[in-house]
Parts: C-alpha cells; sequence; structure tokens
C-alpha cells in the first residue's frame, strides 16, 4: 500500500455503530470557518464519527474552539493552556481561559498537564499552570484533559496533591502496562490515540489491551498520530476508525462492540446528552 506523504488516507469502512473521536484539532487540521468545519466532520461523519472535541492549546486556539463548537452540532470543545506555552501564562490569560472554559459546549478542560520532551517552558511554570487547571476543571465540575509526555510521576503526583476533578482523562495515553493499572486503580480514563496501533509500540499496545472498556476513549489528536498504516500521512477526525478497528482486533471483540462502549464513555466523560445548540450558534444547555 503506498504511503503517499502530504495525501490524507483513504476514507475506510464506515463502523457500522457511530463513535466520538475524544480529541482533535479542527483549526490544525485546516479548518478556519464554519463551512470547513462542517466538511470535515461531514467526511468524518461517512465514516461513523458522529462527533468530534476540539481541543485548544493556547488562547488564540482557545478563542477558536469555543466559537467552532457553535457553529457545528457535532462539534464540542477543549480549552486550555498547553504546558510547553506556559512559560508566560498571565492573569488576564486565566480570566479569559476561565470564561471560555465555562460556556455549555466547552466540555473540558485541556489540553494541561506536563511535557518534559520538549524545552519549552520551566517544569516550575508548568506545574503551577497545571495545578491552576486543575483547580479550574473542579470549580466548573469539568472534565481534565491531560497532556502527558515523559512525565508519568510528576502528573501522578500533582493530581494527587491537588485532588483529582471527578473525571480525569489522559489523552494520547502513553504510558506502560504499570502505568495504566496505577490510572484504572484511581478511576482515570485512557484515550488512545494512533500511537496504539504502531507496531512497535510494544507497551503502549499491551496497555491498550488491558485497560477496562469502561475506562477507554480513542482518538485522533489530528493533524498529527496518523494510525498505522497511514503513519507519517496528515491526519482527520475520520482516521479514528483506523484506530478503532485496531483497537478492537487486539482486544479481542468486534469494532462495533468497542465503538458503542467508547461512544458510551465519551457522553458521559463530557456529558455531550446534556449540551445542544440552536440554529443561531448561540450555546444553550438541554
Amino acid at each position: 500500500m503506498s504511503k503517499r506523504k502530504g495525501e490524507l488516507p483513504p476514507a475506510p469502512e464506515p463502523l457500522p455503530v457511530p463513535v466520538v473521536d475524544a480529541h482533535t484539532h479542527l483549526d490544525a487540521c485546516g479548518a478556519t470557518d464554519a463551512a470547513s468545519v462542517s466538511t470535515m466532520v461531514d467526511r468524518a461523519e461517512r465514516a461513523g464519527v458522529s462527533r468530534v472535541v476540539t481541543v485548544a492549546d493556547d488562547l488564540n486556539a482557545a478563542r477558536w474552539a469555543a466559537e467552532a463548537s457553535t457553529w457545528d452540532e457535532r462539534v464540542f470543545a477543549a480549552v486550555a493552556l498547553h504546558p510547553t506555552r506556559t512559560s508566560s501564562f498571565t492573569e488576564a490569560d486565566k480570566a479569559e481561559l476561565e470564561r471560555l472554559a465555562a460556556r455549555p459546549r466547552v466540555v473540558a478542560v485541556g489540553e494541561t498537564g506536563l511535557d518534559y520532551y520538549w524545552d519549552y517552558a520551566p517544569q516550575k511554570a508548568q506545574h503551577e499552570a497545571f495545578r491552576w487547571h486543575i483547580d479550574l476543571a473542579k470549580r466548573l465540575d469539568k472534565t481534565l484533559m491531560i497532556h502527558d509526555r515523559d512525565a508519568h510521576e510528576d502528573i501522578f503526583r500533582i493530581l494527587e496533591e491537588e485532588g483529582a476533578p471527578s473525571t480525569v482523562v489522559f489523552h494520547c495515553f502513553s504510558g506502560d502496562l504499570e502505568f495504566a493499572r496505577r490510572c484504572v486503580d484511581a478511576g482515570y480514563v485512557l484515550s488512545f490515540a494512533g500511537t496504539a496501533t504502531f507496531r512497535n509500540a510494544h507497551a503502549l499496545r499491551e496497555a491498550a489491551a488491558f485497560v477496562p472498556t469502561y475506562q477507554m476513549l480513542v482518538e485522533t489528536d489530528a493533524p498529527f498520530l496518523t494510525p498505522h498504516p497511514f503513519r507519517g500521512r496528515p491526519n482527520e477526525p475520520y482516521c479514528v476508525v483506523y484506530t478503532l478497528r485496531d483497537l478492537a482486533l487486539l482486544r479481542g471483540v468486534e469494532p462495533a462492540e468497542l465503538a458503542a462502549a467508547v461512544s458510551a464513555n465519551a457522553e458521559r466523560v463530557f456529558r455531550l446528552p446534556a449540551v445542544t445548540s440552536d440554529v443561531s450558534g448561540s450555546d444553550r444547555l438541554r
């Protein structure tokens, strides 16, 4: 199979049961306005992806994601300041993020956490910002969506010190079986991206086979982390179908069974049935 770099993967066989892409970046995928968002989500829906959570990593992206969630009823948002961007995090930034996070169609505070792979922000600044986001999620009673790169122990420690929100999602889970056990025992939800389909990711695939279905989500993190066998090509929400089918095979279940389970999990974790949008695009609770 050709891996034509730069080209989107082919449309997958549609799932028999719709699934939710629990973490994507529609703006980074190229969406700019309501029309392009709908085009992208239409492509996902044809593959069986009924809803997406588009996630911010800076203030501009947070503003965009919060607005984009009002343009299409299939789109929800998460807002936060990515740990690599926390070297400067002002009180004005915090106030704006809090306003955005309080909007009804913003269903999570994220992605926040720690990133020790890149040297873009001091660890002290990352820790302080992470603690602030934890507090925000608790005050707003919203899910905390965690970015954890090479920082398992400090993430876990800070969550314990601060007291975790009622729902915590480890986006693009990257730990091994032992760390997955600790997260599961703590009641956290683990979201698996295309990395869990990579054939050399043995420890991660072992974790993905272990996690109880009730504590599992699937995501793309598009436009990054395109699943096997299209690794290295651009990613979009429809490609979560490839990840789900691969994980179903790994876990020895039918794709429809896994899709139904993780969609129910997404509805519970993000309270999706409780959030709607009217025709004018304004936010309201059902």
